[in-house]
């Protein structure tokens, strides 16, 4: 089935599918791989396999070939097909789409007020006492309808697919009680059947204690294990279970009870971990195998050798950092250790109003001296590992779901964290579908 998003798709244009889809004349076909990766680590990050003037070929969703023109036999391509439309990229780089592996984009309205707060120098921490931040968004998630959430959900879904992203992670964690967290994971639910993204979802009901809990914060973490986990299960509604583990959240010994009871429903881990101190979340998350530990603004030599050992990807979140004006990850010193490390927008109404990975991409060179090539593989290969959809995503692989942008004509990659600002991407392909188009001059 070929799906589109009315909304991208500009006047006049018809969104067509075809059995097989030739690119062809490609300046350069990016993150290739003819034995695909789990991950990119260390020193690799800076090597980037890509080909010059290049083809690709679609068939059924799914990458089918790959190459050098030269070697393009279109006869044998067209042979027993009616089916086949080709794209011309002359000029333009072709690269796998986005995997952003962590956002909070289902949330019921914006939280505006709190960003002039915080420009008059209130800090997260004293936004949250004053019941602003994440119980502020809980109010609202509380009062709001699941149509509600689902349609505002849905368009910020069609800008990031815009934007380049075409597999996203979603966490719960603005219910803070048992019906409004299964309506966020139901919203989520709807939304991998209604789009053609990767979809992957996350319940974090320890997010924040609600304030009914404010003074009996182990009564919160026993109505989670007791109550909201077993639910959620009971509906298949969460791939992951996540915590927020930090100064002023959730203690370690929390967190170690949650993951537990998650784990014995077949959740997986992943963290918020380290953002506001070391808050030992890096290591409960090593513990229970977590497949991410995400924020790592405080990040220093005990955690990286605990994550030198592990199967968990060290996940860095620049726009909540850009946002808040917080210190930076050491994401050097963790490339240099032999780390791998992924990149995400933490999208969200409170402290990263944006999913344009693009962006991120310019936060990671701009502010945590990462290379393009690094960038590249910190939002495609690592941040697909992140959410567990490496095998489908992530890269240009044979047999991997066919999700990629053709950008504008542009010098090469290192154009694309250089224009931090610029709308670059032309085309935007999902499942093998022509998605969306930019409107040339004259539309």
């Amino acid at each position: 089935m070929c799906y589109f998003f009315s909304t991208l798709v500009p006047s006049g244009k018809k969104i067509e599918k075809f059995m097989k889809t030739l690119i062809t004349n490609i300046k350069q076909l990016v993150q290739v791989e003819k034995e695909p990766r789990t991950w990119v680590a260390g020193k690799d990050m800076a090597h980037l396999e890509c080909i010059e003037n290049a083809y690709l070929l679609v068939e059924d969703q799914k990458i089918a070939a790959f190459g050098k023109m030269e070697t393009l036999n279109k006869e044998a391509i067209e042979k027993g097909t009616d089916f086949l439309k080709e794209v011309d990229a002359t000029g333009r780089l072709v690269l796998p789409s986005f995997c952003d592996s962590h956002t909070h984009l289902v949330y019921a309205g914006s939280r505006e007020i709190e960003y002039i707060d915080k420009i008059r120098g209130l800090s997260y921490e004293e936004i949250a006492r004053r019941g602003g931040g994440i119980l502020n968004s809980a109010e609202r998630m509380r009062k709001a309808s699941e149509e509600e959430l689902f349609d505002s959900a849905l368009a910020r879904i069609e800008e990031i697919a815009a934007f380049g992203t075409g597999a996203v992670e979603i966490k719960s964690g603005y219910g803070l009680e048992t019906e409004s967290e299964l309506k966020m994971l139901r919203v989520i639910r709807r939304l991998k059947e209604a789009t053609p993204l990767l979809i992957k979802s996350t319940f974090l009901g320890a997010h924040a204690v609600p304030a009914e809990y404010r003074n009996d914060q182990t009564g919160y973490v026993n109505t989670i294990i007791n109550e909201m986990i077993p639910a959620i299960a009971a509906e298949e509604l969460a791939d992951y279970i996540d915590v927020f583990c930090d100064k002023g959240f959730f203690t370690v010994e929390d967190t170690d009870r949650m993951l537990n009871a998650g784990m014995k429903y077949g959740m997986r881990a992943k963290i918020h971990a380290n953002e506001l101190d070391y808050s030992g979340g890096v290591q409960v998350g090593v513990k229970y195998n977590a497949v991410s530990v995400d924020h790592l603004e405080y990040i220093g030599p005990e955690e990286i050798e605990c994550l030198l050992e592990s199967e968990t990807m060290p996940t860095v979140l620049p726009g909540a950092a850009f946002f808040l004006n917080m210190p930076y990850s050491p994401v050097r010193k963790m490339i240099e250790a032999g780390l791998p490390v992924a990149l995400a927008s933490d999208y969200n109404p409170g402290s990263s109003p944006s999913g344009n990975m693009k962006f991120i991409m310019s936060l990671g060179c701009i502010n945590y001296k990462m290379l393009p090539e690094e960038v590249i593989h910190a939002t495609t290969i690592n941040s697909a590992y992140a959410m567990g959809v490496e095998e489908e995503a992530g890269s240009i692989a044979v047999g991997k779901q066919a999700n990629f942008y053709i950008t504008k004509p542009i010098p090469g990659i290192e154009y694309l964290p250089y224009a931090y600002t610029s709308n670059l991407i032309d085309t935007v392909f999902l499942k093998g579908c022509l998605l969306y188009t930019s409107p040339s001059p004259r539309d």
